[in-house]
């Protein structure tokens, strides 16, 4: 029987490549006993071009624009926010009620690591073109057992705490903000209107639809609030309230509202030696869709959040992390406005605008002027303008304009513009 099943899958899936893809967004396999197999993906490409004024002088972050003081320009062919997706799906059978499956998403990048080499004088002496890391990332792999009490999902998953907030944004199927030269994915809105909030180990219970609510609970593996950290003892708590429903006349409504919590103990040789830094934060968004018209306005604040993805941790100490120098948590808050318009069946326009802010702490006023000393950064925002163009039910075009700024404490700023063109291919 179980050599029947291989030799069953291999002519499938045989069949299924060597076939002329169909509209459908993915095919099924049917094992015995109602065991399925599945899957689904996206590959993208764009091509990107970018301009940069140069990172201001004086002791700060290098910035995600700019991380050299002659870089000013780039083109390159690589992924958009979102890598390319292969993923595969195993349904078990219904037992006394209860759906239960797993899912495995490799999220590879095309590009190689080309980041580009400076001397040092500053100027740019190539890249490390065959190297191919990092082309492979397993972000998903996790399983879920659903039924009338709700769903349980373990495994490695995308985040509660402002997942909403980069899923309802345009860009995560775009380009969005693009950094400075290198490996790895385009930045969308992420730290130009909502921190990015990472895939991670979980157990999450989510509570069944109740008339269009839902409630999610997780514990996640914690992060590291500071470069300061000594140990994280106590877990991560994420949750999130989500509500969707259809309106007279069609009209679409979601919002939504999630949190997070934290702990983390400071090790002996820093500012506040043994003490607690905490990461606490709240987002929260509505989406409306009425005829051809979706309008999105989302939002977050919180403490010890950073500036680029939540609990910055080691990254980026230097005036943008989660703690500023005395080991106290920084204020951070931010926003995305929205508007989408079908303009026909396949044609559609979008454009939008988010910041990314970061409060001065007490112990950063004091280093004004102290030589030697980091500007923190203040605001970092994008606004950005977009075409789609759907060829078929699984084929996309897009071309994109995005214009951002960072601007630090002491009032210097820096500025990108960069135009992407692109196509994905859904199944």
């Amino acid at each position: 029987m179980r050599n029947r099943f291989i030799s069953m899958l291999a002519a499938t899936m045989l069949l299924a490549l060597t076939a002329i893809p169909s509209a459908e967004a993915a095919f099924v396999i049917g094992g015995e006993n109602g065991w399925q197999l599945s899957t689904d993906g996206i590959v993208d490409v764009f091509s990107v071009y970018q301009t940069a004024s140069p990172l201001p002088a004086g002791p700060r972050f290098p910035s995600f624009l700019n991380g050299n003081p002659t870089y000013d320009q780039e083109f390159g062919v690589r992924v958009g926010l979102l890598p390319s997706v292969v993923a595969f799906n195993v349904k078990a059978p219904t037992v006394n009620g209860v759906d239960s499956a797993v899912r495995v998403g490799i999220y590879p990048n095309i590009q190689n690591n080309n980041k580009t080499v400076f001397d040092s004088t500053g100027k740019g002496v190539g890249g490390l073109r065959f190297d191919t890391s990092p082309n492979i990332d397993f972000r998903e792999i996790y399983y879920t057992a659903g039924g009338a009490y709700g769903q349980l999902l373990a495994g490695r998953a995308l985040n509660l705490y402002q997942g909403r907030n980069i899923l309802t944004d345009m860009t995560l199927l775009t380009a969005g903000v693009v950094g400075a030269p290198g490996g790895g994915t385009t930045l969308g809105h992420i730290g130009y209107g909502y921190l990015y909030t990472n895939f991670g180990p979980q157990i999450r219970y989510t509570t069944p639809d109740l008339n269009g609510v839902k409630v999610a609970l997780s514990v996640n593996e914690p992060y590291k609030i500071s470069g300061d950290t000594a140990k994280t003892p106590t877990p991560r708590i994420e949750t999130e309230i989500s509500y969707a429903t259809v309106l007279n006349g069609g009209t679409t409504l979601q919002a939504w509202a999630s949190g997070l919590y934290q702990s983390a103990t400071r090790k002996d040789g820093v500012p506040r030696p043994g003490a607690q830094n905490h990461s606490i934060g709240g987002a929260a968004g509505t989406e409306v869709g009425f005829g051809n018209v979706s309008l999105l306005a989302s939002g977050y604040a919180g403490e010890g959040l950073g500036m680029i993805s939540a609990q910055d941790g080691d990254f980026g100490a230097a005036g943008i992390s989660s703690t500023d120098g005395a080991g106290e948590e920084r204020t951070h808050f931010g926003f995305l406005a929205q508007a989408t318009y079908k303009l026909t069946p396949t044609i559609k326009l979008g454009a939008n605008y988010g910041q990314s802010r970061q409060s001065e702490s007490d112990f950063d006023k004091s280093q004004r002027g102290v030589a030697g000393a980091f500007s923190p950064m203040k605001k970092q925002e994008a606004a950005v303008g977009m075409v789609t163009y759907n060829l078929n039910k699984f084929t996309q075009f897009i071309a994109e304009y995005t214009y951002a700024q960072n601007t630090w404490h002491d009032g210097a700023t820096q500025h990108s513009n960069s135009v992407a063109l692109g196509t994905m291919f859904y199944w």
